[in-house]
């Protein structure tokens, strides 16, 4: 008689699953960035010496920490057993989001270099897309922590 609830309780595990899987995926498309930025030349430098490559490298780094540490959060929560729908479905939510924005910076980074398969930045980016359906939509996401806000 607990099926649902249980499968709900699932959710919220899964949601936090997604939500490291998408921190893990933001931090590797920086990883790559980070070191094509150090052979990719332009303006006769590596790329990584413009102001706009370490703005774009510090920016996602900063959001891959915060997402970090509210994923933390979740899990601490979770073992505790306190751990709230709206709480996990806000993680999935931002965490998704901010590897489908961090992808999209980082593969900017690359050019068109970033749309060959021979660069991983283009699988990341890829990757980053399904973050933000699997587990429930980003839509559905909203959905329910707007039901809990307007309670």
């Amino acid at each position: 008689g607990r099926g649902y609830a249980q499968f709900l309780s699932i959710l919220d595990e899964g949601r936090i699953a997604i939500a490291a899987l998408s921190t893990g995926l933001a931090q590797g498309c920086v990883d790559e960035s980070v070191r094509y930025a150090g052979e990719r030349e332009a303006f006769g430098q590596p790329i990584a010496r413009l102001q706009n490559t370490r703005f774009t490298l510090a920016q996602a780094e900063t959001e891959i920490a915060a997402c970090e540490a509210f994923t933390n959060a979740c899990v601490e929560a979770y073992v505790r057993g306190e751990l709230s729908g709206t709480a996990a479905s806000a993680l999935k939510l931002h965490a998704s989001e901010m590897a489908g924005r961090v992808a999209d910076a980082c593969l900017q980074l690359f050019g068109g270099y970033g749309y060959m398969r021979e660069y991983p930045i283009s699988r990341f980016y890829a990757d980053s897309r399904v973050q933000r359906i699997y587990g429930g939509t980003s839509e559905i996401m909203k959905e329910l922590i707007s039901r809990d806000v307007l309670k």
